[in-house]
C-alpha cells in the first residue's frame, strides 16, 4: 500500500526536522481495565486508515506528510493542538507538502483547539502522532491505547519517573492489544547503525566498555513572551525552557545519543553521577534548564559511557556517538570501525542520509514499517525501549541538578511528579517567577529529587 519509495526525494524531502523551519513547534485516558474478545491491531488490507494528529508544531506536521506517502490509503482526518495558530499553519504547511489534496480530508469541525482537543482528534482516528511536548505524552498515549489506536509517538515519552510508569503500563496493554507503537528515536531505522550494530553483535570490537555520546550544538528557539498571555499560555508557547513540560536538553536532544549507547550495549545504566549549570544562557527567556550538563552513566557490566550536551554559541559543535570495546572502536558520525592499533577495518558507504541518493531517510521509515506492520496485522513495539531510555535521560538531569550519584532504583521510584492533573486555561503551572520574572534554577549540592 506504499505511496513511495524509502529513497530521499531532494526536492521535496519533508522531514520532520527540517519541517521546524518553516512552521512553529508547538504544544499540544484512562488504561483500558478489560481487553476485547478479538485482536484491536487487525486492519483489513484495503481498509482506508484515518489519520490524526496531536500536536501540530514543525514535527507533527512533518510526520504527518510521512504518513500519508507511507501508505497511499491513508487520510488525514483530524488535527489538535492547544492553540488555533499552530494549527493553522501546521494545515497550511502539510498542504504545501503533499500534493494530494484529497487526502487531506480536514475542516473546521475536525481542527480541535485546547487543552482537551487530544481526545476529540484521536476519537475519530484509526491511527495517531502524539507529537506535543512530551509532558503530556503518557495521558496522550494512554488515551490512544484506551481506544485502540496504533501510535507513532516522538521522544521523549515523560519528562519525570511517574509519567515513565504510565507508559510502561500503557505499552503493555497496548502488546495485549497487538497495537503498533513506533517511537521517534530514529537511529533505530536508520541502516548505518542498524549495520554498525550487526558488526557489534557478531564481536567485530568485542565487548563495549566505554563510550562518549554528544549533542552539543548552539541551541534551539526561544518563544518571548507576549502582552497579555497568561503564565501557563507563556511557558506552553516557550515549552522547551521549562521541566514539566520538556525535560531539559539532556531529554529532549540528547536523548537520541544516550538511547544509542543502550542500544549498543544492551542494556541500561545502573547509576548516573555528573555535574552541569547555566554559564552563558542565563536570561529569563530560558526558563529553569541547565545551558550545558555532563554525565558519567555506568552499566552493569562496569561500562561507562561519558554524556555531553550544550547550549552554547561558539563552541564546539558535535552530534556523534563513539564506543571503545575490547578488540576496536566506533566511529558512529564516520560510520568506522577500527581495531585496536588504530587501523580502519570498515567504513559504512554512506554516513549521511541527507546527501545521499542511495539512503533511506530513517524519519521516513519509521512511518513506511509502521503502516507497513498494521498492513499485515503484525506489531511493533517500540515504547519500552522508549520509556527506559527516556528514564536514563531523566537520570542523568537528576545526577546534574543534585549533584549527586543517581541510581536506576531511585530515580524509578522517584515522586517527584512535575506534570499538574486535570490542566485547564485556569491552572497555576507547577513553576512560577519571582517579582523579578526569574525562574527557580537547580543548584548542585542544594537541590533534592524525591
Amino acid at each position: 500500500m506504499k505511496s513511495t519509495s524509502n529513497k530521499i526525494n531532494k526536492n521535496n524531502d519533508v522531514s520532520r526536522r527540517k519541517f521546524c523551519k518553516n512552521t512553529a513547534i508547538a504544544t499540544s485516558g484512562l488504561l483500558a481495565t478489560s481487553l476485547p474478545l478479538k485482536s484491536m491491531g487487525h486492519i483489513q488490507e484495503n481498509k482506508r486508515l484515518k489519520l490524526a494528529v496531536v500536536g501540530c508544531g514543525g514535527r507533527g506536521s512533518g510526520a504527518v506528510v510521512q504518513a500519508l506517502n507511507a501508505d497511499d490509503n491513508v487520510e488525514l482526518v483530524a488535527m489538535a493542538d492547544a492553540f488555533k495558530d499552530r494549527i493553522e499553519s501546521s494545515l497550511k504547511g502539510i498542504k504545501e507538502n503533499f500534493s494530494d489534496i484529497k487526502r487531506i480530508n480536514v475542516d473546521e469541525k475536525s481542527l480541535f483547539t485546547g487543552l482537551d482537543a487530544y481526545k476529540k482528534a484521536q476519537d475519530k482516528s484509526d491511527v495517531v502522532i502524539l507529537d506535543t511536548p512530551p509532558g503530556f505524552r503518557p495521558q496522550h498515549f494512554e488515551y490512544a491505547i484506551a481506544n485502540d489506536k496504533h501510535v507513532f509517538m516522538e521522544k521523549p515519552l515523560a519528562t519525570d519517573a511517574p509519567g515513565i510508569k504510565r507508559v510502561l503500563e500503557t505499552a503493555k496493554v497496548a502488546k495485549q492489544k497487538r497495537l503498533n507503537v513506533v517511537v521517534g528515536l530514529q537511529r533505530h531505522y536508520e541502516n548505518k547503525y542498524i549495520n554498525i550494530l550487526k558488526k557489534i553483535e557478531k564481536g567485530e570490537i568485542g565487548k563495549i566498555v566505554s563510550g562518549q555520546v554528544y549533542w552539543n550544538d548552539a541551541g534551539v528557539w526561544v518563544k518571548n513572551r507576549e502582552t497579555g498571555q497568561s503564565e501557563l499560555e507563556y511557558q506552553m508557547r516557550n515549552w522547551y525552557y521549562f521541566n514539566w513540560l520538556c525535560g531539559d536538553h539532556i531529554l529532549e536532544q540528547h536523548i537520541h545519543n544516550i538511547d544509542v549507547a543502550n542500544w549498543f550495549i544492551g542494556s541500561y545504566p545502573v547509576s548516573a553521577q555528573g555535574m552541569g549549570g547555566r554559564e552563558v544562557r542565563k536570561g529569563i527567556e530560558y526558563g529553569e534548564i541547565f545551558d550545558h550538563h555532563f554525565v558519567e552513566f555506568t552499566y552493569e557490566d562496569g561500562a561507562v559511557i561519558s554524556s555531553q550536551c550544550r547550549h552554547q554559541k561558539g563552541t564546539m559543535l558535535r552530534v556523534d556517538e563513539v564506543f571503545q570495546g575490547t578488540k576496536g572502536s566506533i566511529v558512529m558520525g564516520k560510520g568506522e570501525i577500527k581495531n585496536l592499533s588504530g587501523d580502519v577495518i570498515y567504513t559504512y558507504p554512506n554516513t549521511n542520509y541527507w546527501e545521499s541518493d542511495n539512503e533511506p531517510n530513517p524519519y521516513q521509515v519509521e512511518h513506511d514499517k509502521l503502516f507497513e506492520s498494521i498492513r499485515n496485522s503484525n506489531v511493533i513495539s517500540n515504547a519500552e525501549y522508549g520509556a527506559k531510555s527516556t528514564l536514563t535521560a531523566i537520570m542523568g538531569r537528576m545526577a546534574t541538578y543534585t549533584g549527586k550519584k543517581i541510581s536506576w532504583e531511585q530515580v524509578l521510584n522517584s515522586k517527584q511528579k512535575l506534570v499538574p492533573d486535570n490542566l485547564n486555561w485556569n491552572s497555576t503551572p507547577p513553576t512560577l517567577p519571582n517579582e523579578k520574572g526569574e525562574y527557580e534554577i537547580p543548584k548542585p549540592g542544594i537541590t533534592t529529587i524525591d
